[in-house]
């Protein structure tokens, strides 16, 4: 068999280095790596006793999600108010107690969302605000204007870039210009916002891992005094990684710098935002918390300009796997993706730490094996002890934590992976009938296959799984015990009305209903019905000629699977909802 050749990738072929042992066969590559400079060529590295590598995390630092502001920035379709106010309700039922919400002088949409946030009074009441602006008196003076009437502790961010290369750059002024720049803008904060009764400030020095250490010293000493910063009025300072360039430790060393040598220390919360250039964001948020600092900025899952933000949600859950508590609720980590999912419009990864649908899933037989005794071993020592599994220390191999802590059950982790095994379930599916299941309804159907094989004992074709599959999913009761009547859609495409005729235990309800989409309205209108159902997730795809629907739906607390073939892909996802409705009621 011949080996696939890529003409497109220049293979190594430069010198072994001269010093490498005998098995280290590696070549020089043609990558133009001297094009770049090292972090210790462009920045001189404070010299100091280290103490951080000694330290130990014992208490979650303040994490400030910015999915509201940075992470919105970050998408290619920014959220819009409905969507900003979910994520901000789910921000808040997660514990949560400081959030900055936007940029007000950056966007109509920005200013507006805040001024909701002030005129609704919805936010609680021990939830601090944080809103964000540059050094610009104009611009300043609209952030103080958003934030004016609301109840809750303010912080208002100030930031200027303070790095050379965005000094000579980007701003086009010198070090004493930037250093006066910023100073300008700390006094106009000052003086605009004095008379706000609990607002706080905050400054970043953007760009500060590539700042020289001594000049973003004395402008961040500069800026507290000019504040008066105090213990019962302290001023946070965020010392950002705005582009990594260097290994976490580097960036450790720089924090701990700031945290031992800054003025007025007790009156400052020293923050940290690191970025994720290099894929170490969140290696440098935990050695940043080792070095001194007290408060992390992030997004949920990490979302943010090109490799996103540092991830609180790893960050967290890898303190929770240490027995720290995070102070942050992920009991329900699928709710809590499902909504972030919905407000970002972007996937998460089946591979993201503890959020994706793979991250408890083996597929090989030697981790299942291990995972099966593992569990066995935990059943024995809570049997043995007479204390409860959910008490009992965690030692499971290959899983850091217990799924069930975040909601995620136990059939996942062994039993459809050991399904894996017999037949491929999904592949089949996929490469026999073009059905190309969501991964939560693979896991689901994976069960059901389960159970088959385990009466039978047999292998599965492909035309039995798509058997099962139709009974399973398509399938509805005779006569059914919710029919879709009809459904017309009229006004203005701008502002439709969607009128819907159902049958219900033989009864017609017909109602109409201002909603964006078909799928909206019947929900609705079950809801009227007395059929209440939840929409968890919903896709589709063509297939032979006709489009499928797959529903992920609650119902009475009880999530489930429906799904609808139909001429087009709305038809499809009605009939799913439709259907969905009628079995709930059965199951």
């Amino acid at each position: 068999m011949a080996m696939q050749t890529y003409p497109t990738i220049d293979t190594p072929a430069g010198a072994v280095p001269e010093t490498a042992p005998d098995w280290f066969r590696q070549r020089r590559s043609q990558m133009p790596s001297h094009r770049y400079r090292d972090i210790h060529d462009r920045v001189q590295m404070p010299e100091q006793e280290r103490h951080w590598p000694g330290a130990r995390i014992r208490q979650a630092p303040l994490w400030v999600p910015v999915d509201l502001r940075d992470g919105n920035q970050a998408l290619a379709e920014p959220m819009d108010p409905g969507r900003k106010l979910r994520f901000f309700g789910l921000l808040a039922a997660m514990g949560y107690k400081e959030i900055e919400v936007g940029y007000p002088s950056a966007s109509q949409a920005d200013f507006d969302f805040v001024r909701v946030l002030a005129d609704t009074r919805i936010v609680p009441p021990d939830v601090t605000v944080v809103v964000f602006t540059p050094a610009r008196r104009d611009l300043i003076a609209r952030t103080v204007e958003s934030v004016r009437g609301l109840a809750n502790e303010v912080v208002i961010h100030l930031y200027t870039a303070t790095a050379p290369v965005w000094r000579d750059t980007v701003l086009g002024k010198d070090s004493r210009k930037v250093r006066e720049l910023i100073l300008a803008g700390a006094r106009d904060v000052l003086e605009l916002a004095g008379d706000l009764p609990r607002v706080r400030f905050q400054f970043s020095p953007e760009v500060f891992n590539q700042t020289e250490p001594g000049y973003v010293l004395d402008i961040c000493d500069s800026v507290t005094d000019l504040w008066q910063a105090s213990p019962q009025r302290p001023v946070t300072l965020n010392l950002p990684a705005t582009v990594e360039i260097a290994t976490p430790n580097v960036y450790a060393d720089q924090i701990e710098y700031m945290h031992r040598n800054l003025a007025r220390r007790d009156s400052i919360v020293l923050s940290v935002h690191p970025h994720n250039d290099r894929g170490t964001g969140v290696a440098c948020a935990e050695l940043a918390v080792l070095a001194g600092a007290q408060r992390v900025e992030g997004c949920v899952f990490g979302n943010g300009e090109r490799t996103g933000n540092v991830d609180i949600a790893t960050l967290a859950l890898n303190l929770h796997a240490q027995g720290v508590d995070p102070m942050i609720d992920f009991s329900d980590i699928d709710e809590i993706r499902r909504t972030v999912e919905y407000c970002t419009r972007l996937p998460v990864h089946p591979r993201h730490p503890y959020v994706g649908d793979l991250v408890h899933t083996a597929f090989s037989g030697t981790h299942q094996d291990a995972i099966k005794k593992g569990f066995a071993e935990h059943r024995q020592r809570a049997a043995r002890t007479a204390r409860p599994e959910r008490e009992i220390e965690w030692r499971v191999p290959y899983l850091p934590i217990d799924p069930a802590d975040i909601g995620r059950g136990y059939d996942a982790v062994v039993r459809v992976n050991s399904q894996s095994g017999k037949g491929g379930i999904a592949y089949l599916l996929d490469a026999e009938h073009g059905l190309e299941l969501p991964r939560r309804l693979q896991i689901d159907f994976a069960r059901q296959v389960q159970r088959h094989t385990d009466g039978s004992g047999a292998e599965v074709s492909a035309a039995e799984l798509r058997a099962l599959f139709d009974t399973a999913y398509l399938g509805t009761p005779e006569p059914p015990a919710v029919e879709l009547k009809d459904l017309r859609v009229s006004g203005p495409d701008e502002s439709p009305v969607i009128t819907v005729g159902l049958v219900v235990g033989g009864r017609l309800h017909r109602s109409a209903h201002e909603e964006n989409n078909q799928v909206a309205a019947v929900v609705a209108a079950l809801r009227q019905a007395g059929r209440p159902i939840e929409v968890l997730s919903l896709s589709g795809h063509p297939v032979a000629g006709h489009a499928i629907a797959y529903l992920e739906y609650r119902r009475a607390g009880r999530i489930g699977w429906s799904c609808a073939r139909a001429d087009s892909a709305s038809a499809a996802e009605v009939a799913a909802v439709v259907r969905a409705a009628g079995i709930a009621e059965l199951e």
